[in-house]
């Protein structure tokens, strides 16, 4: 019972996270600046019982970073998607992430697109179409909040390709390249970035909302390890579809946010896609966030 708590949990909170990043936005903190804040909190917390890794992660700079980059972006360009598009949106155009594995793995892997892989493709590029299409108008993405949602799906394909090469990583190893890879990105981001208001104008309650989603984040990311470790890979991905539920739930009633028939359709044949993908033993594994790597098997399962 306790590995599904744990998937459980850490559905239920990437269900959610939009939510306090929304209220810390509110309170002038932008989207990168919070990430930067909380990933640190979440990159201290995690550390400390991790310090061993460290090392082998200088052994193996090139897999490590990478790893933190792409997993770095996709919770990053999550976090900024959410807060600046519609929630279920930006979680359904995240769901593309499996025709983005497919292609990947065929280009750096060489592994063969079975006729699996082109049926998850073509269902997936269909639901896409539905939820986009603007009559006259070509159906991509209608705002930059919906092209980092893509973004993030993309990077969090390419997390999950590189983990396969990396297997010699530990799974503490790559969270915390993880954690640390929102950290730099965000450091990165900065010339692009709105000013950041002063650390001293930080209200008292920011600051405990922003140290609470990092340990929050840190404890999620443990938990999900941990399930995923004791449960079977379609299992999981059927319960971290229960993160659309949450935030189908949590969108509506916090803000107001409702679907089209036509955008339910579209992310209907984006989730079946998403299942079957996790169903049909590719080879790549659940879907889950980045910062809940399953170890040496490819995947999963963020980006927040």
């Amino acid at each position: 019972m306790f590995p599904i708590f744990g998937l459980l949990f850490g559905a239920i909170v990437w269900g959610l996270i939009w939510y306090p990043y929304r209220l810390l936005e509110q309170a002038g903190i932008s989207g990168i600046q919070s990430s930067l804040l909380t990933y640190g909190f979440a990159l201290m917390v995690g550390v400390l019982p991790f310090v061993r890794d460290w090392r082998l992660c200088m052994r193996v700079p090139q897999e490590a970073y990478l790893i933190g980059m792409c997993a770095g972006w996709t919770n990053l360009s999550y976090v900024l998607a959410i807060l600046h598009g519609e929630v279920m949106r930006v979680l359904l155009l995240f769901y593309m992430a499996p025709v983005w594995t497919l292609l990947l793995a065929r280009l750096l892997l060489d592994e063969r697109v079975s006729w699996r892989g082109l049926v998850v493709m073509a269902v997936s590029l269909s639901g896409m179409l539905t939820m986009l299409w603007q009559g006259s108008q070509l159906p991509l993405p209608r705002n930059l909040a919906e092209w980092l949602a893509l973004s993030s799906g993309l990077a969090f394909a390419a997390t999950n390709v590189l983990t396969r090469r990396a297997a010699h990583l530990t799974l503490r190893a790559k969270s915390i390249a993880v954690w640390a890879g929102v950290c730099v990105l965000t450091l990165l981001s900065l010339p692009l970035a709105p000013p950041f208001i002063p650390m001293q104008a930080i209200s008292s309650s920011g600051w405990l909302l922003m140290a609470a989603i990092g340990v929050v984040l840190a404890i999620t990311t443990w938990l999900v390890q941990y399930g995923l470790t004791h449960t079977p890979a379609t299992r999981a991905s059927v319960i971290f579809m229960f993160e659309l539920v949450v935030a189908a739930v949590s969108s509506y009633w916090l803000a107001g946010e409702h679907m089209t028939l036509r955008e339910w359709v579209g992310g209907a044949l984006i989730v079946a896609a998403a299942l079957y993908f996790a169903s049909a033993g590719t080879g790549v594994g659940a879907m889950s966030r980045p910062s809940h790597e399953r170890g040496t098997t490819a995947r999963r399962a963020h980006l927040p």
